[in-house]
């Protein structure tokens, strides 16, 4: 059998030609290429003019959430943000300066171009009255120590009673026993029980919590304080009125014990 022949080089050439137009028609021209760079150059100078210039400053420093006084205190803490570039303001340095306000819980930003800043922020929610001797303090939910209050009996909140070696700076975090307490009487709080929270006390990690009738509620070790108020709630329901003094104690939720003193009758 007679050998195939090869192709002479005018068939090859012929060959090789439409794969060679393929590619071509893939990539991309020079004159593409230029035009693309020229873009990136103008976008990379336009961001950078941005940055640097008044375009975008910060004209308006626009403060929601909170009460009155706490949007006051974020602009004060925000006031360097103006004529700052919208293109450099970022959350790192925006928290920087709103950590030092004990009353911000947390905060959102926006970015309103050209020239507005937008931030709304979440007030802390005071829950109870710290006492330590003849001083007395705000206190959050997080355990955070809000302010000084020069005349505690105006306020209505639960109180708590700490010792005197016990550290307390306003905008710092109690310690983690007390912070304990805090968190749960914050959890008592919204649970609704009749007559509400006068106090609670703290004595070897089991807590117990003073109701507004004079009710003891005793809550014992910290876990599971959802399910115990539960219970509380439901048996403190059942009884209505009759409850005035004595105790319940729900530190072993599967078996409670309500000793109380009634009403007089007549």
């Amino acid at each position: 059998m007679a050998a195939p022949k090869r192709p002479t080089a005018p068939t090859a050439a012929l060959t090789a030609g439409p794969q060679l137009s393929a590619v071509a028609r893939i990539l991309p021209s020079g004159r593409s290429i230029l035009i693309g760079l020229v873009i990136a150059v103008l976008g990379v100078l336009a961001y950078v003019g941005a940055r640097e210039t008044s375009v975008f400053a910060v004209k308006t420093l626009e403060v929601r959430g909170g009460t009155a006084k706490t949007r006051a205190h974020v602009r004060e803490a925000l006031e360097s943000e103006l004529g700052r570039s919208l293109m450099l303001v970022d959350r790192d340095t925006l928290a920087g300066k709103l950590s030092a306000l004990p009353d911000v819980l947390s905060f959102t930003y926006d970015r309103d171009f050209p020239n507005t800043l937008r931030v709304t922020v979440r007030r802390e929610q005071p829950v109870l009255v710290l006492r330590q001797g003849a001083d007395a303090y705000l206190v959050a939910a997080t355990g955070r120590v809000l302010k000084g209050l020069p005349h505690p009996l105006l306020s209505h909140l639960p109180r708590l009673w700490v010792k005197k070696d016990v550290s307390l700076a306003i905008g710092e975090t109690l310690p983690p026993t007390e912070t304990s307490s805090v968190h749960a009487l914050a959890v008592a709080e919204r649970a609704g029980l009749p007559g509400g929270v006068r106090s609670i006390v703290q004595s070897q990690g089991s807590f117990a919590l003073e109701l507004g009738r004079g009710l003891e509620l005793r809550l014992g070790q910290p876990g599971d304080v959802r399910l115990k108020l539960a219970i509380a709630k439901r048996i403190l329901r059942a009884t209505h009125s009759a409850v005035d003094a004595g105790y319940l104690d729900v530190s072993v939720p599967e078996r409670p014990v309500l000793s109380i003193d009634a009403l007089p009758s007549g």
